[in-house]
């Protein structure tokens, strides 16, 4: 009689418990929760309780209501607007890093990146209390007789909301930048040197055009997180800094209009995967031009 085979061993399970993890976690938290958002985006309200029949009412009212789209874009401007001034501020901290030599250049990278720790609601008060009326903002600014009373020109409006979202997130630029910079070959700038360029040559003609695919998987990874953000404005924004993330938020809240809200989070999600494949596919092309 033939043998039978051997049971397999825990050895053997192992690449397949693996696989599982790694492919059917994030279909179960992840994509799971997306396909119930789009599910439920074609559904509707009526007196509070959730009508379970197919309909586009909900997309029809976002392209067609005189007050959700220019939201988005005013949104999505902003978003970008952050983004830029994350890179601008990002890119010489990001530089200067690279200067370093020895352990002194990731010491204080993690300096840097020591706040991501923090809880987000703190970060958020705290730079409240900076730009707030009685902020130390305004008091310099009284001190030095700049203002004759305390201005609310950075609290409670889009200009809170673009300042506070900029400090919060100049962390999340500087690593990818980081990582550009260091992966440039000294021997280059060196080649530029001996070719007779100047630093300022070197740095705009050799440095910069390589640091591109850095620069712009920063902006978008910015953007990303920017514009999914809800609670900055809920906190800093006041009635005047409303955006796209407070109106999903809303519309699972007090508006109880989950369908409507789905639809929402749909569209952002796809202004999201676009953002992400734009900036990777731009980042693609740029790298694959060095």
């Amino acid at each position: 009689m033939s043998e039978r085979a051997a049971p397999a061993g825990p050895g053997a399970l192992a690449p397949w418990l693996a696989t599982i993890a790694a492919y059917v976690v994030p279909l179960g938290f992840v994509l799971t929760p997306m396909a119930l958002f789009l599910v439920y985006s074609f559904f509707s309200v009526d007196h509070g309780s959730i009508v379970f029949s197919p309909t586009i009412a909900n997309y029809v009212r976002f392209f067609t209501d005189p007050v959700f789209l220019p939201i988005f874009w005013r949104t999505c401007l902003l978003c970008f607007t952050v983004a830029l001034l994350c890179v601008l501020f990002a890119f010489p901290v990001a530089y200067f890093l690279t200067t370093l030599r020895g352990r002194s250049r990731y010491m204080l990278l993690v300096l840097l990146l020591v706040p991501l720790l923090m809880s987000y609601v703190i970060k958020i008060y705290a730079v409240r209390s900076i730009l707030g009326g009685n902020g130390m903002l305004n008091r310099a600014l009284l001190a030095t007789g700049l203002i004759d009373k305390p201005s609310m020109l950075f609290v409670f409006n889009l200009n809170a909301v673009l300042l506070t979202l900029t400090v919060l997130l100049i962390p999340f630029a500087v690593l990818p930048i980081f990582l550009s910079l260091e992966r440039i070959p000294k021997a280059l700038r060196h080649a530029s040197a001996d070719l007779g360029a100047t630093n300022a040559q070197t740095f705009w003609r050799v440095t910069v055009p390589l640091s591109l695919p850095g620069t712009l998987s920063a902006m978008s990874f910015v953007f990303v997180l920017a514009i999914g953000d809800f609670l900055t404005p809920q906190l800093v924004g006041g009635q005047s800094g409303f955006t796209f993330g407070r109106i999903i938020y809303s519309q699972f809240g007090t508006a109880f209009n989950w369908p409507f809200g789905a639809a929402l989070s749909v569209i952002l999600a796809a202004v999201v995967i676009l953002a992400i494949r734009l900036g990777g596919r731009l980042e693609s092309k740029h790298g694959g031009a060095k």
